[in-house]
This record gives structure tokens, sequence and C-alpha cells, in this order.
């Protein structure tokens, strides 16, 4: 890991000195340090970090210009030289700013690519090390997950991830794969997934005493999605290893929750597949009848996640778990209405959607609550099936396929879906371009705060 956290100051550790946006004057700041970042051009922009000559040709120190959003504290990982260091004045968030250090040191390291620099930081005082640490593991695990390609990502290789995060933990696991999907009553899973080289499962990891509050998540685990029959087109394919982004997510959730030792009864349902095309691929117009009874025509071969998603929801909802939570990245049109750093999600409980916008500004995990817009319902009706997978027309693509999965949930008080990116076109302060968490910090403190 680049950044490591340390309780104890090193003796030779350098400064790091936040500095407001045109701040230098308030800043306590030596004549020698002001004078450098006034020849330097720094006057505290947010993000911007300036080394701070020391004597004798050593390094001093730095400057970092300290805005609004604690998280920018990430790219000091990354723009500071390699050595000990600690913050010369308390942030506004310790805690905050001492995770974004650690998710701004990741680097994806399995195809030979270099992990950098090594860092020491000191803990600022008052922020939890093992709470920091565990978060930062969560979010990893849910980055190299997506980041790996689906040749090394396919449905055998999660369901082996998924057994590598039980074992840690102690969590106990089972696997329905292929024909069995069929005998054991999951027949939508088994349709998008029946095509592919690798047979389609469905992955159950339970964790916690029985007795304990349910707290159930379902992550779309589409390993690559070709689109099937309805095929993309080709730069449409690029970024298909991140479809498998909503199981990342809820593992790298999962993670979170059990490495805190929560008092929950935790279940997490992955079905895992990849949207192949072969002889006996499901086909536009086919019907599927799925779990619940409902029977789906299919739209569009491409629209395959909520099918998955449904059946696993289906199951999750016999239980009435407490909290029933599902992620997954759904549809084109969440990232087209909200852009690729602002996941939408959907629920009905009130209660639970004010306490994750509130999560989601605490420990800046961008949300934005959308509608489950009624009327739009009728728009997923068939003239042959019970409903479509698709609508008609191209218009509240989100919102229609959150209510498509809302049909399948029945029972549970509480259920909130997430229509995630789990990417970063670009690089952010906290963490490079690629694979990523989104939503999971958020869950964690709301689900902590009921159950912790």
């Amino acid at each position: 890991m680049p950044v490591e956290l340390v309780a104890k100051k090193p003796r030779k550790a350098l400064p790091v000195h936040l500095v407001r946006k045109d701040g230098l004057d308030a800043a306590m700041l030596s004549p020698e340090a002001l004078a450098w970042a006034r020849a330097n051009g720094f006057s505290g922009e947010a993000g911007r970090t300036l080394v701070l000559p020391g004597k004798d040709g050593a390094i001093g120190g730095a400057l970092f210009g300290a805005g609004e959003g604690a998280l920018q504290a990430g790219s000091l990982a990354r723009a500071l030289p390699a050595g000990d260091w600690h913050f010369a004045e308390m942030p506004a968030d310790p805690e905050l700013s001492a995770l974004a250090l650690m998710l701004g040191g990741y680097v994806f390291t399995r195809y030979g690519k270099k992990p950098g620099k090594a860092l020491r930081f000191v803990l600022p005082a008052n922020a939890d090390a093992d709470r920091v640490g565990r978060i930062a593991e969560g979010v990893f695990l849910t980055r190299d997950l997506v980041n790996t390609p689906t040749s090394d990502m396919g449905p055998e290789a999660l369901e082996k991830a998924v057994r590598v995060l039980a074992k840690r933990h102690k969590a106990d696991i089972s696997v329905i794969a292929g024909d069995d999907l069929i005998r054991k009553n999951f027949p939508m899973i088994h349709a998008v997934g029946r095509a592919s080289a690798e047979a389609p499962r469905l992955i159950d990891l339970t964790w916690g005493p029985k007795g304990a509050p349910k707290v159930t998540m379902v992550g779309k685990g589409v390993c690559f999605d070709t689109g099937g029959l309805d095929i993309k087109p080709s730069a449409s394919m690029l970024l298909m290893k991140k479809d498998m982004g909503g199981a990342a997510n809820v593992l790298g959730l999962a993670s979170m929750i059990m490495a805190a030792g929560l008092k929950v009864r935790l279940r997490v349902l992955i079905p895992a597949v990849e949207n192949s095309i072969s002889a006996n691929a499901f086909r536009p117009g086919d019907v599927l009848t799925s779990r619940k009874g409902i029977t789906v025509e299919i739209g569009n071969t491409d629209a395959e996640g909520r099918l998955v998603l449904a059946d696993a929801l289906a199951l999750a909802d016999d239980e009435q778990p407490q909290l029933l939570v599902d992620m997954a990245t759904l549809t084109g049109a969440a990232r087209v209405a909200l852009g690729p750093d602002l996941p939408p999600f959907y629920t009905d409980d009130d209660a639970l959607a004010a306490e994750l916008t509130a999560a989601a500004v605490a420990v800046e995990d961008p949300l934005w609550r959308m509608p489950l817009w009624k009327p739009y319902d009728a728009k997923l009706s068939s003239k042959i099936a019970d409903m479509n997978n698709v609508t008609a027309d191209s218009f509240a693509g989100s919102i229609t396929a959150a209510l498509f999965l809302k049909r399948f949930v029945e029972k549970s008080p509480s259920w909130a879906h997430f229509d995630i990116f789990a990417w970063n076109p670009a690089e952010r302060p906290y963490g490079p371009a690629g694979g990523e968490a989104q939503a999971i910090r958020a869950l964690e403190r709301v689900i902590s705060g009921r159950f912790g």
C-alpha cells in the first residue's frame, strides 16, 4: 500500500501546511516559506501542492491548497515525495482526510504497474485508524475487482473472489450454477448466462448471528456484456468488464461490515453471468418466467442486468430483511441524467432516503434521490406477457429500470436501488482513472448508524 498511516510521529516527518485560497497571509508560515510560495505563484488553489525547500538542498515541507472537500487531500499521495509527513494544522475532517490519503495512493498492480513511491503519514488526532483502514480496504477490493478484465474476472473468478472474502471473515457461502439454476427456480439468471463458456451462477454469502437484524445486498455480476443478440457497438463494449461493478461494490461494502463486526445478519447475493452470443442465447421476443412467477417479454437482450437482479431480489425478498439494497451498473440513462460522478438511488422509504442523503454529504460519497414515478410503470407493459424488460421509447430509462426491479420486492420494509457507474473516467484526487466504489461509504455510514 503506497500510503501508510502511522500513529506515532516519526522524528523527521515533514509538515504539510494547509492553506486556504488566497490565505497565505493567514497561514502560519515562515518568511522563507511565504516568499517561496509567492515566487512560485502559489496562493492556496484547491488541490495544489507546492514542495518547500529546506536546508542544504533538502525538502523542508509542503504547502497544500485546502478546498471545501476533505477528499481533495488524496492528491497529496501522488504529489508528495516519498518519506514521512504530517499535517502541520488539523484538517477540518481528520478522519476523512486520512482516508483520502489512502484512497489517493491506490494503484492497480496486478498486471505489472509499479506501486509507486511509499509515503508514511501521521494519522491526524481524533481519526479512527481501524475504521479508516477497513473503509479503504473495502474500496480497494471494489476497485481491484472492477479493474480486472473479464479474461481473469469471469463468473468463475468472481465466485473465487467471494470465497476468498468469505474465508477471511468466516462467512458461509453457497453457489447454484449451470442447469441447477433451472432446477432451483432461477430461470432468468440461467437464460441470461447460458450462452457463455462459463456457467451462470448465483453466489450466496451469509455472515453474522441468525437472530440479528437482516441486511441483504444484491449486486449485478454481469462479468461482460456484449449486449447479447442485440449486440452493442464495439465502442460501447470497451468498458464492459465493469458491468459487474454492482457485485464489486456490494462485496466492498460487505468487507467493511464484516471487518467492523456489525451486529447484523448479512446476506450477499450475486447473480454472476456473462451476456454472450451463441446458438442458445436468449432472443428478443422470448418470454421468460421469473422466479417470482412474473412473465417477462424480452424487448432487448441488452437490458439483461435487471433480469438477473429480479431473480436474486425475489429470493432476498422472501426473507423480509430489515434493509434490502441492490447495486448495479444498470443504465446509460442514469449517466445521461447525472453524469459519472453522481449515482441516482431509488427508494420509497423516506427515512432511509434522508439518512442516505445526509451520509452522502458527510462522507463525500455523492448520491441523488430519483423518483419511483408510478405513471411510468405502464411503459413496461407487454401485449403477451406480464411485462416487458424495456419500454417502447427512450425516456426515463433509469426510472423505468428501477420500477422494473420494484415489482420483485414486495415484502421487505425498506429497499433501495443504486444505479451506479463504478468507474472514474479521469483521475480524481481520491483515486486514479478506472474502477471505483460508489455509494458504499455512504451506505456503510447508514448501516453502522442503524446496526452498529
